[in-house]
Parts: structure tokens; C-alpha cells; sequence
């Protein structure tokens, strides 16, 4: 398993992650075989939101049931999670309130004394950026969360942040597969007319501000076609692409999973892969494409594959 700079922060991670949005109702073998099955691939950094599960933290707190830590197992494994999203409306809410509350509600679900990492939980159109800062502020030094990041931002709702917040954005989650790469797609058609690819869609050049600012990208929905549409992985949506895949698996001698998150992994940002399977098997499959040497010639071939303008 590759490992990768996780921000500024000084700190490593593994370029494959697990995340846990569909564990609630899992039983306590078949999420403690999720996590060994990971941890056997080199895969120890973990994802996590308050919204996940059908209960308010509901997924933090099956994962804590299931897994029972000691503090050493505790202290072997990254555990990031989310804040910011209201369910009942659904609306957004980056209140200093709202961030600690949620905070400290994740710690009791997931009956840990810290957080590695929290993440704004998508972008909150009313965000006072002192108010966000007031709360990491006293988080951090409280010791409850160790390193802040965001997920879904451009760059300039990051920069409006880094008005007032002192800590560094470690990380920003997005959505990213080799059928959704509208922030790496839209670079690679810049300013031809008449092209749907070309159109900015984030405010411009969200890979590229991170790599400049070295906050580590994280890849969600990494096997969807889109916004939870389904995989692209085997559908005879995408004949072209799984043709592709497929050539490249057998070559490498990996399973078609792999390549799919090789496209990613691949990328010179140094992004990471979140899984959102509860499947092991998956998981495995995954994780043997953290580091694949993918040429420039075969990134390119997938890229034009799943439909993307190469001119």
C-alpha cells in the first residue's frame, strides 16, 4: 500500500481508505472482517460522518460497538469524520454550536477521546468563517480533534476559510471516478467553445489548488458512473470503458476494481481512494490498485474511454 502526504500536516496516510456510510446495519463479525481485511492490505485510515446510518452518528457508534478498541488498537488507526450537514431539511450549518456539538457527539459514538481528522461536511452558503475558526480553535486545543479539512469546496470557499481559520486544510473530499472527473476533465479542454467539458464548474482548478497548497484530495464515489447512479464497473452502460478496464487487469493481473482506482492513484496529486464497499472482497480488489504503474498512454486511453474529450 502507497502511502501519501496527508496535507501540511507533516503526516502520512494510505492512499486507499475505508470508508463506513453503510455499516449500520452490519453485524459485529462482518464489520470487524471489513476492517481486518483492510488493515491486511496496508489500509489503517478510516472515514466516518455524523450523518452516517439511519440514526444520528448512528455508523460511528456500530463501528466503536463492533470493533471495541484498546487504546494501543485506538492509536494504530486514523479516524476522520465529518460535520455540517443538518438531515432535517436538509440544510448546512458550519455554526461554531453546530461543529462542537457534533464533535462531541461523534467522540461519544465512537468512544474515542479524539478525532484524527475532522472535515467540514460539504459547503454551508451561510459560513462565518470566525465562527468556524473559534471552533477548531478550541478543539484543537482542547485536544478533541488533531488536523481539519473540508470536503466538496472550490478554492475560494477555502480560501474564504483561511480568512480567519489558523489550522491547515489538510484535506478536501470530492466526488471523483474515472466517469465523474469534471475537475480533472474540464483542465484537459480548457477554453474550447462549444464543449460541455470545458465549462468550469467548482470556480476553477480544484486539483490544481491543492497540489499548489498541499491539501491531499480524497475521492469519493470512486466506482460511480455519477451522483449515486450506480457502478460503472460491468454495466453495459459503459462497454467501451469496461473493455479497457478489463485489457488492463488482465496485464497487471489484478481485478477490474483495482484499475479503477489505479486511474485515481495514478493522478501526480498523491489523492486518495475512499471506499464506501462492505464488501471485503472489494476492498481487497481496491487496495491492489493503490500503487500500479498506469502509463501516461493507458490513463489517457481510460480517461477517453469513459467519454472525455482528449483534443
Amino acid at each position: 500500500m502507497r502511502r501519501v502526504p496527508l496535507g501540511p500536516s507533516g503526516l502520512d496516510a494510505p492512499n486507499v481508505t475505508l470508508g463506513f456510510m453503510r455499516i449500520q446495519e452490519k453485524t459485529d463479525d462482518e464489520v470487524r472482517e471489513l476492517v481486518r481485511t483492510a488493515r491486511d492490505a496496508g489500509i489503517d485510515f478510516f472515514d466516518h460522518a455524523d450523518v452516517y446510518g439511519a440514526d444520528l452518528h448512528g455508523c460511528e457508534a456500530r463501528f466503536a460497538e463492533a470493533m471495541a478498541l484498546t487504546p494501543s488498537e485506538r492509536a494504530e488507526i486514523t479516524i476522520q469524520t465529518k460535520a455540517g450537514i443538518v438531515r432535517e431539511g436538509p440544510y448546512f450549518d458550519f455554526s461554531y454550536e453546530h461543529i462542537v456539538r457534533s464533535v462531541e457527539g461523534s467522540l461519544r459514538a465512537l468512544t474515542t477521546d479524539y478525532i484524527d481528522i475532522l472535515l467540514l461536511h460539504r459547503p454551508d452558503a451561510l459560513v462565518e468563517p470566525e465562527e468556524v475558526a473559534r471552533a477548531f480553535d478550541e478543539l484543537e486545543a482542547a485536544g478533541k480533534v488533531r488536523a481539519f479539512g473540508v470536503s466538496n469546496h472550490t478554492p475560494r470557499q477555502i480560501d474564504l476559510l483561511r480568512t480567519a481559520v489558523r489550522q491547515p486544510i489538510v484535506a478536501n473530499q470530492v466526488q471523483l471516478s474515472i466517469t465523474h472527473a469534471p475537475i480533472v476533465a474540464q483542465g484537459v479542454a480548457a477554453n474550447m467553445a462549444g464543449l460541455e467539458q470545458s465549462i468550469t464548474l467548482d470556480g476553477g482548478g480544484i486539483v490544481e489548488y491543492s497540489r499548489i497548497h498541499g491539501i491531499t484530495l480524497q475521492a469519493w464515489s470512486p466506482f460511480q458512473s455519477g451522483f449515486f447512479t450506480g457502478t460503472f464497473l460491468g454495466s453495459s452502460d459503459h462497454p467501451e470503458l469496461n473493455e479497457v478496464i478489463d485489457r488492463l487487469a488482465a496485464e497487471y493481473d489484478v481485478p477490474a476494481i483495482a484499475i479503477a482506482t489505479a486511474w485515481i492513484t495514478r493522478h501526480p496529486a498523491n489523492m486518495q481512494v475512499v471506499l464506501g464497499t462492505t464488501t471485503p472482497e472489494r476492498v481487497a480488489g481496491a487496495a491492489a490498485g493503490s500503487d500500479i504503474p498506469l502509463t501516461r498512454a493507458q490513463w489517457y486511453e481510460l480517461f477517453r474511454a469513459a467519454g472525455h474529450r482528449v483534443p
